[in-house]
Formats: structure tokens, sequence, C-alpha cells
């Protein structure tokens, strides 16, 4: 597989099984993510836009996002004051 571009609507990419958070919601306020055939990346689209525009990351890249979630790197970002799921 060609290493698609940012952007590339998701009906370009191959089938892939997209994956979204179980801490997503009814309203649709979530991502969901893929892996690309033969690692080639990490495909990430809007849940209420399945068929737009999908961002791909190398796999380094994500894990570093996701490590980084993990940490509370990005915790600023967060509305403070909202209320916010605990496992």
């Amino acid at each position: 597989m060609q290493h698609p571009q940012n952007g590339v609507p998701t009906s370009h990419l191959p089938p892939l099984r997209w994956q979204k958070s179980r801490r997503s919601n009814p309203s649709g306020n979530c991502v969901e993510l893929a892996a690309l055939p033969g690692g080639a990346g990490i495909a990430v689209r809007n849940s209420r836009h399945p068929e737009g525009p999908a961002l791909i990351y190398t796999v380094d890249e994500i894990t570093a996002f996701v490590l980084g979630a993990r940490d509370g790197d990005f915790d600023n970002l967060i509305r403070q004051g909202a209320p916010r799921e605990r496992d």
C-alpha cells in the first residue's frame, strides 16, 4: 500500500477496522482510529463524518500521543470544570 496523504477521504483507503473509545458518547463527540495495512500508520477520522477526511500518523506518532495523554500532558486542553469519566 502506498502511504496515504493526510486529508485523504476514507473512501480512498482500503477497508479498515475502525475503533472508538469506550468513553465515546451518543452525541458522537469522538474520533475513530484504524491501523493501516502493513504497518503503514494509523488513520484518524471524525466519527460524525465517517466518509470525510482521515489524518494519517505513524505508529510512533500515535504512541507518543497516547502515552502523553496517559501521563496527563494534555489535561490543560480539557475544559475546566467539565465532568470527566474515570475508570
